[in-house]
């Protein structure tokens, strides 16, 4: 049951893009077409599994530990370590598509990068941090937040899709009529609000 409330809220109560507001950058970015927003949901979603777990075992067994009887609490440097840790995962990441995927590298283009600045992926490390998650839950976590950034891209890149064919009035086409949309789809993710 904890798993089930852990997993459903992550993807659909406390949806980082919709409920909490973070990462807005990339989604309103790379939403444009469907199969951008595919690639960028899959990247974020690695990097912010991997990201959760690997801060998730500096933040329990680096950054406080017993020395001498003594506890040494170094979490002062907590936000720090979780940076590094990201960006190391985004070059790996980007050196990885460039290689295996160069259409989905260049289509993603200079969003692929700023993922090390998704506010959406330190969240996820800083608030597993918070709660005092192990290492198994904050992996969980991490990946289903992941899924859940990944699933309102989606979402939102397909009614991007259909508003292109679509004739709004002229102080609505483009951003506006966007971000219009996008406070549209955060009013239907609030109804989830009770299920956790």
């Amino acid at each position: 049951m904890k798993y089930l409330e852990l997993t459903v809220g992550a993807v659909l109560v406390y949806n980082f893009v919709l409920s909490r507001f973070l990462g807005i950058c990339p989604f309103l970015g790379v939403s444009k077409r469907l199969d951008t927003a595919l690639g960028m949901g899959g990247a974020v979603t690695v990097v912010m599994a991997l990201a959760s777990c690997i801060t998730s075992l500096i933040a329990n067994f680096l950054l406080r530990f017993s020395w001498g009887g003594k506890v040494i609490d170094l979490g002062f440097l907590r936000v720090l370590m979780f940076i590094l840790v990201i960006a190391a995962l985004v070059q790996l990441l980007e050196i990885m598509l460039q290689k295996l995927s160069p259409v989905l590298y260049r289509a993603l283009g200079i969003y692929l990068p700023l993922i090390t600045t998704n506010c959406a992926v330190l969240g996820a490390a800083t608030i597993n941090a918070e709660s005092a998650r192990g290492v198994l839950d904050s992996t969980i976590f991490g990946a289903f937040s992941g899924i859940g950034f990944a699933l309102a891209l989606v979402l939102f890149s397909s009614l991007r899709e259909k508003l292109e064919l679509a004739a709004p009035p002229k102080a609505f086409e483009g951003t506006p009529l966007a971000l219009v949309t996008a406070g549209i789809l955060a009013m239907a993710f609030a109804g989830f609000s009770g299920l956790c």
